[in-house]
C-alpha cells in the first residue's frame, strides 16, 4: 500500500471515529438498551435473574445496603454476578427528598432518611459504606449507581460532582437521548416504568432504534411489590429484545457506559 493513501485512510478513520454523528454500536446494532432494576427487591433474584438467564441477556440490579432480599438470600445475589449481571450501588438506606416544590411528594421516606436533612458529608460516607458492602458479595472494585428517586441534592446542593469518584457511571431519569454527542456518564437518563405493557416498553425499545443512542428502564417491581409491571409484560419485552439480538446491544449499565466513555 502506498504510503499517502494509506495515511489519508488512517486519517479519515480518525475524524469518523470521533465524530458524534458517525457513533457505532457493537457488531452495527441500532441503539444500546439496558435492563435495570431498582432496591434490592426479592422478584429480582427469584423471577427476573432467571428469566434473563433463559433467554441470554444481562442487567443491572441496584441493590439497597438495607435490603432484605440481599440480607435473606446472600447466596442469590452473589449468583446474580457469577451469572454475568451487574450489582449496583442505591444507597444504604434508600433516602430521598420527602417534600419537593414545597409539598410533601414521598410520604413512605423516614424522617432520618429525608434529604432535605442530610448533608453532602454524611452522604458520601454511606456511598463509601455501601461500595464496601457490595464488595464484599461479589468482589468487585468498580461500579455504578442510581440516584434513589433520581434525587440529585442534598438540602437543596447538587451531589453530582462529588459522587463522580465514587462511580464510573450513575443513572437518573429522562428521556431517550437524541444524540451520543455530550452525554455526562454521571447523569445517564432512563425510563421509570410502571403497569406498561409489552407494546408500550417495545415502542421505547424502537424509538431508541430510530435515534440511534440508547434506552435504559428503570424497573422496581415486576410481578409483585411496587411499581411494577407484570410478569408478562416484563417476558414479552426481553423475549422481543432476545430475538432482535442482531439489532440491539443489550448488555449492563456499567459495560454500556463504559463503552461509550
Amino acid at each position: 500500500m502506498k504510503l499517502l493513501p494509506f495515511l489519508l485512510m488512517m486519517i479519515s478513520s480518525v475524524l469518523i471515529a470521533q465524530d458524534p454523528d458517525h457513533f457505532t454500536w457493537p457488531n452495527g446494532a441500532e441503539a444500546a438498551i439496558c435492563l435495570t432494576y431498582d432496591d434490592g427487591l426479592a422478584c429480582h433474584v427469584d423471577l427476573v435473574v432467571p428469566a434473563l438467564n433463559k433467554v441470554g441477556l444481562k442487567g443491572s440490579f441496584y441493590c439497597t445496603g438495607n435490603s432484605a432480599s440481599l440480607k435473606n438470600d446472600m447466596g442469590k445475589w452473589k449468583q446474580l454476578v457469577l451469572d454475568g449481571h451487574e450489582l449496583g450501588n442505591h444507597s444504604l438506606y434508600h433516602p430521598c427528598q420527602k417534600v419537593k416544590d414545597g409539598r410533601e411528594s414521598f410520604a413512605w421516606v423516614k424522617a432520618e432518611y429525608d434529604f432535605n436533612h442530610y448533608n453532602k458529608e454524611q452522604l458520601l460516607a454511606e456511598l463509601e459504606l455501601s461500595n464496601t458492602l457490595l464488595s464484599a458479595v461479589d468482589g468487585i472494585q468498580q461500579r455504578t449507581f442510581a440516584y434513589t428517586c433520581s434525587d440529585h441534592q442534598v438540602s437543596g446542593e447538587s451531589f453530582v460532582e462529588d459522587i463522580r469518584p465514587l462511580f464510573s457511571a450513575a443513572r437518573i431519569d429522562g428521556p431517550i437521548p437524541d444524540s451520543m454527542e455530550d452525554l455526562d456518564m454521571m447523569f445517564m437518563p432512563s425510563w421509570g416504568v410502571e403497569e406498561h405493557s409489552g407494546a408500550e416498553m417495545i415502542a421505547f425499545v424502537e424509538e431508541a432504534a430510530r435515534k440511534g443512542t440508547i434506552g435504559t428502564f428503570m424497573f422496581h417491581g415486576v410481578g409483585s411489590d411496587y411499581l411494577k409491571v407484570s410478569t408478562e409484560a416484563h417476558q414479552e419485552l426481553i423475549e422481543y429484545l432476545a430475538q432482535n439480538r442482531h439489532r440491539f446491544y443489550v448488555a449492563t449499565f456499567k459495560e454500556i457506559t463504559d463503552y461509550i466513555r
